[in-house]
C-alpha cells in the first residue's frame, strides 16, 4: 500500500509464446491521506459500505492518474489496453479454501482518464472456478522459467510472500509461504507510534538479536503446516496478530522484534523452498530493497542461490506490474491463464471483466493455442500475423 506501480510492456502472441518486451515503469505514492484510510480499513480495523464507496473512487482515481500518466510519458501516447490488479482490501480464506476476495480501484476512472479498455478484477474468476486467485504471480513464473535446468522458485516478497516452484520433470507449484513485509511494516508503525511506515534499508533489524521464544510462537501459526494450494493476506497477519504473540513472550525491544520478523520471513520462505527441492531462488518484490531481509534470506537458503529476477531481464521492482499486463494480455487475446497446480483452480481460465475506453470495444480474433511460454525480449521486431498489443 505504497503506491501505484505502473509499467509499459509491449506483448505479442507467436503461436505458443508470448513475446513480453518491458518498455519502462514508474511508482507513485498514495496521498498520505489515502494510504492512511486504506491501512484503517485493512483488519482487524472495521469499515462501512460507504468507505469502502469512498475508497474504491479514490483508488480508482490514483490508478487513473499512474496510468495516464505512464500513457503520456512512458507509452509515448501509444496503448491499446490498461490491465489493473486492483488494491486488496480483503482476502477471504476459510481454512484451506478462499471463498471471496475484495480489491478496490474502480476501473471506469482509469478508462475515462485514458481512453483505453481496462481488464480488471483478475482474481474473482479464478475463486469460482475453485483457485485461490493469489499467487497469480503463478501465470507468469511457469511459462517464464519454464526452460530452467534446474529447480527454480520466483519468489515475490510483498506484504506476502509467495513463491513459484519450477522443475524440469514435474508441474509448477505456487503458493503464498506467509509474511513478507506486512508484519515488519505493522511492526515499524507499531513501535514508532504510528510516524514510521516501514523500517527502511532494514537499518534498525539490523541492529537487533533474534528472540528465539518470539520467533517460535509466530513460527507455530498453523497456515505454515497447510499444504499448497495455499493463500494468505494481511487479514490474518497484521498488527493483532503480533501484539497476541508479543503477548505470549513478553516486553521485546523494537531492534529485536524486527530483526525477529525479518528471522520469520527468511525462515518460512527457505523451509517453504526446501520442501520441494529448490536449488535456485529469483526474487522480486519490495522485499528486494531491504538489505537486511536479503541477507538473512540468503543465510537461510544456502545452499540454494539467490538472485533477482532483473539478472533474466524482469525489474525485480516492476515485475508484479508485468504479470498484470501479462493478464490482462491473455484475457485481451482470448486465452485462457492456467492457474492449475498453482491456485488450485479446476482448469484454465479467462480472468477477468473489460470496461470499454472511449470507442466501440473491438477485441482480436481469439487466440487458438493454449499459451505455453513466455519470453522476455530486450528488443522487438514487428512481424505481420500475430496477436499483439502494448499494456
Amino acid at each position: 500500500m505504497d503506491g501505484v506501480d505502473a509499467s509499459v510492456a509491449e506483448l505479442r502472441l507467436i503461436g505458443d509464446t508470448v513475446e513480453l518486451l518491458p518498455v519502462g515503469h514508474i511508482e507513485l505514492p498514495y496521498p498520505t491521506e489515502l494510504r492512511t484510510a486504506l491501512l484503517d480499513v485493512l483488519p482487524p480495523g472495521e469499515t462501512s459500505a460507504a468507505q469502502v464507496c469512498r475508497l474504491d473512487t479514490a483508488v480508482g482515481q490514483a490508478f487513473a492518474a499512474a496510468a495516464a500518466h505512464a500513457y503520456a510519458t512512458i507509452a509515448d501516447g501509444r496503448a491499446d489496453l490498461v490491465a489493473s490488479l486492483g488494491q486488496t482490501v480483503y482476502h477471504w480464506v476459510e481454512r484451506d479454501r478462499a471463498l471471496g476476495t475484495l480489491q478496490l480501484g474502480q476501473p471506469a476512472w482509469i478508462a475515462e482518464a485514458t481512453g483505453l479498455p481496462v481488464v480488471s478484477d483478475l482474481r474473482a474468476r479464478d475463486i469460482a472456478a475453485g483457485g485461490h486467485g493469489a499467487p497469480l504471480a503463478g501465470v507468469l513464473d511457469r511459462l517464464w522459467l519454464r526452460d530452467s535446468t534446474e529447480t527454480t522458485a520466483a519468489l515475490n516478497i510483498g506484504g506476502i510472500a509467495n513463491i513459484t516452484v519450477v522443475a524440469p520433470d514435474a508441474p509448477a507449484l505456487a503458493f503464498d509461504t506467509g509474511p513478507g513485509n506486512a508484519l515488519l511494516d505493522a511492526a515499524a508503525r507499531m513501535i514508532s507510534g504510528g510516524v514510521w511506515h516501514q523500517d527502511v534499508d532494514g537499518d534498525l533489524a539490523a541492529q537487533g538479536t533474534v528472540v528465539p521464544e518470539l520467533l517460535d510462537v509466530l513460527l507455530a501459526d498453523p497456515f505454515y503446516a497447510l499444504a499448497p494450494p495455499k493463500s494468505t493476506g494481511k487479514e490474518h497477519f497484521h498488527a493483532g496478530h503480533l501484539t497476541a504473540a508479543l503477548d505470549e513472550v513478553g516486553h521485546v525491544a523494537g531492534d529485536d522484534l524486527l530483526a525477529t520478523l525479518v528471522e520469520l520471513t527468511a525462515v518460512t520462505v527457505a523451509d517453504a523452498c526446501r520442501a520441494h527441492g529448490v536449488t535456485r531462488v529469483v526474487a522480486s518484490g519490495g522485499g528486494v530493497r531491504n538489505p537486511t531481509l536479503m541477507a538473512a534470506l540468503r543465510g537461510r537458503l544456502a545452499p540454494a542461490t539467490l538472485d533477482t529476477s532483473d539478472a533474466l531481464g524482469l525489474p525485480s521492482a516492476a515485475k508484479e506490474a508485468y504479470l498484470t499486463a501479462l493478464l490482462g494480455f491473455l484475457t485481451w487475446a482470448g486465452s485462457p491463464a492456467d492457474t492449475t497446480g498453482t491456485t488450485g483452480a479446476r482448469g484454465p481460465r479467462l480472468l477477468g471483466a473489460i470496461t470499454p475506453g472511449s470507442v466501440p470495444l473491438r477485441l482480436p480474433v481469439p487466440a487458438t493455442t493454449q499459451v505455453t511460454r513466455v519470453r522476455v525480449r530486450a528488443n522487438v521486431t514487428e512481424k505481420v500475423g500475430e496477436t499483439s498489443a502494448r499494456a
